[in-house]
This record gives C-alpha cells, sequence and structure tokens, in this order.
C-alpha cells in the first residue's frame, strides 16, 4: 500500500454493550434527540473533499450486554472505522502483523472485516456503499 493511500476516511459507526437497548434506544432519544429503529441511528453527512459521492452515514447503536458480536476483544464500546479500499488495507495489515478476526463479510451495504489493535479490542472497518439504505 502506498503512503499516500487513505486507510481511514472517518468513523462509520459507534456501537455499545447495553442491559436494555431498547430502553436505551428511548433514552438517547428522550434527552438527545437520536431516534432509531432496528438497526440503531444513521447520521447523514457529506465528505468535504468529495461532496459528489453524495450521502454518507455514519451508524449508532447499542446491543445487548451479553453481546459476542465485540469478541474476542472484552471493551464494552466497538468503533467501525469507514475505509476507502478494504481488501488492500487488509493486505496491508496482514503484512504488518495485525490480526484480522473471522473473514471478511459481504453485504449490499458494504465490505465488513475486523481486526485487533495493540491492546486487543476488536475494531470494525466497513468499506461502505453510500446510498439509501432503508434501515430506518
Amino acid at each position: 500500500m502506498t503512503n499516500d493511500m487513505k486507510k481511514v476516511t472517518g468513523i462509520g459507526g459507534i456501537f455499545f454493550k447495553s442491559k436494555d437497548p431498547a430502553a436505551s434506544k428511548r433514552w438517547y432519544e428522550q434527552h438527545l434527540g437520536i431516534v432509531s429503529g432496528e438497526y440503531g441511528a444513521h447520521f447523514e453527512w457529506l465528505q468535504v473533499d468529495d461532496p459528489e459521492k453524495g450521502k454518507c452515514y455514519t451508524a449508532w447503536n447499542p446491543f445487548r450486554e451479553e453481546t459476542n458480536y465485540f469478541d474476542p476483544g472484552s471493551q464494552e464500546f466497538m468503533v467501525n472505522y469507514r475505509v476507502d479500499d478494504l481488501e488492500s488495507l487488509l493486505v496491508s495489515l496482514r503484512e504488518d502483523g495485525v490480526v484480522q478476526v473471522g473473514q471478511t463479510e459481504y453485504f449490499p451495504y458494504g465490505k465488513f472485516a475486523w481486526i485487533l489493535d495493540c491492546d486487543g479490542r476488536k475494531i470494525e472497518l466497513w468499506e461502505p456503499v453510500d446510498r439509501e439504505l432503508g434501515l430506518e
């Protein structure tokens, strides 16, 4: 990977464990105005260096406290980072000795992969397909 290639382009999502995700969603809606559906909330924005790209999204969602989605990390929060070229980034990360957790997954809204940082925290990487997703 060349040094001028973007690795992370922004925050794709913030996810956290909750004793009662539905109650958390209600609290955040009542007190902070974050309205969320089954898949949480999606904040829309335009990419400053490429506004022609159209709408981009950042996701927010509470997960059940006993979720294994953050495994093998033990953290309460997981950050999802948006990336431009997931497959090339994964090659570079593997060359640097970074551990990938599981297999890359492909969905209509993008590609996902998970890695561990130097402290063992699981991080989600997402190469998005930014368009109306119908996830609300």
